[in-house]
């Protein structure tokens, strides 16, 4: 039998911290540590210390019996749990860095870790389980709902603008109940009304998560900022020549029928000339634009923005292409002009058709997105909601969501 006295003196220097004492009392029983308990209470040394913020407690403990990272209080947490709970950083990173999968575990109704911090309002704990667990948070409760789910429902700004900017998170996921985040917060407005804070947290909703599983238009504009504005630089220096030498050249003297220095191609066939100059100076015109808006800097995060950019590649690129189809007909002889003619006006209505195709599909998605971005639902052409494999099952635990020894949980500690 365990003396009452010494398991009180091990709680007692757990909770104030003193490791020196505890090193004692374990050295005159190697298994005290084992046997200490609270009547009636399932508690350990480690949540003690876990709550308390003692990392030096924690550390021995961990040493004397690793096991009890796993172990549950009464209600129904692990000391990681705890530690996340009561804004303990040090010691939890303590707990995550000896023991991953014990932060995974499960509370009631499917409930996380990370859905503990942001019930609680523990921004620092919630970043320390991030860095650590990674893509662990996209997980899910019982009721479909991820931390972003929580935080827009609890009005957490500081923690939504973490989440959403930070992490992997999908800002569109949906709950059991085919809400996402936004619809949540429009619920919302429509009871409380709008005010400085929720119109915050509608736009961080809106804005593009920095973290992303595709690259955002404003990173990838940074990584291709060099190769777009050679490829610009390049098209208007080809425009520039092209319009300053022209195919076929300029005269070299002066007659009554022409002048020294016009083109030989505006006299030869003015009316190929006349489609060559236009698409030509089209051409110059936007990679100059494009050179411009690179140097000035405008805001390319936002979509509207990127869209015109590639509008105007596109329209350069394709001037461009015309170009060339002009210069080609004045360069053929007249035998072979006829059925280089006909391939030529093939491959630029294909040309002009593939772009105007692109165009409009890329208006409508970016018509679609900004209608997304401003809350309206549109409906599945999947029959239901995805599966997510971090979405907690009763029927399907394992190692790494529920504790091998516990069949079931209790009600988190509020």
């Amino acid at each position: 039998m365990v003396k009452e006295s010494a398991v009180k003196k091990l709680y007692d220097a757990a909770a104030e911290g003193n490791a020196t004492t505890i090193q004692s009392l374990l050295e005159n029983d190697p298994f005290l540590l084992n046997k200490a308990s609270f009547a009636n209470t399932k508690e350990t040394l480690l949540h003690v210390a876990a709550a308390i913020g003692h990392v030096d407690v924690a550390s021995m403990l961990l040493e004397k019996a690793p096991s009890t990272c796993w172990s549950r209080d009464d209600n129904g947490m692990n000391p990681i749990h705890v530690a996340a709970m009561s804004g303990r950083e040090e010691v939890l990173k303590l707990l995550v860095e000896k023991d991953a999968f014990a932060a995974m575990e499960r509370l009631d109704r499917g409930e996380t870790v990370l859905h503990l911090c942001v019930k609680h309002r523990r921004l620092e704990a919630l970043r320390v389980l991030v860095s650590k667990l990674g893509g662990f948070v996209c997980a899910e409760d019982d009721a479909g709902e991820t931390v972003l789910h929580l935080a827009v429902r609890y009005r957490q700004v500081e923690m939504i603008r973490y989440l959403t900017t930070n992490t992997k998170i999908d800002k569109k996921s949906k709950n059991s109940k085919g809400e996402t985040p936004a619809k949540i917060l429009k619920q919302h407005i429509s009871y409380s009304g709008s005010d400085h804070e929720t119109d915050e947290i509608k736009q961080l909703l809106r804005s593009p998560s920095a973290h992303s599983s595709q690259i955002p238009p404003a990173d990838w504009l940074t990584k291709k900022r060099d190769s777009i504005m050679v490829v610009a630089v390049l098209i208007a220096t080809m425009a520039f020549q092209a319009a300053v030498s022209p195919t076929g050249g300029v005269w070299q003297d002066d007659t009554t029928a022409h002048k020294a220095g016009e083109a030989v191609m505006a006299y030869k066939d003015p009316r190929i000339y006349r489609n060559f100059m236009r698409s030509n100076t089209v051409a110059f015109v936007t990679s100059l634009s494009i050179i411009l808006l690179l140097i000035i800097g405008l805001p390319f995060k936002y979509r509207f923005f990127m869209w015109a950019l590639v509008l105007i590649m596109w329209v350069s690129v394709t001037a461009v292409g015309v170009t060339y189809g002009a210069s080609i007909m004045v360069a053929t002889p007249v035998a072979h002009k006829d059925s280089l003619s006909s391939v030529i006006q093939i491959a630029i209505v294909v040309w002009v058709g593939l772009m105007s195709f692109l165009l409009v599909v890329n208006t409508f998605r970016h018509l679609y997105q900004k209608l997304r971005d401003s809350g309206l639902e549109f409906p599945s052409w999947e029959g239901g909601p995805r599966p997510n494999p971090l979405r907690f099952s009763p029927d399907n635990r394992s190692p790494f969501f529920a504790s091998p020894s516990a069949n079931k949980v209790l009600l988190p500690r509020k």
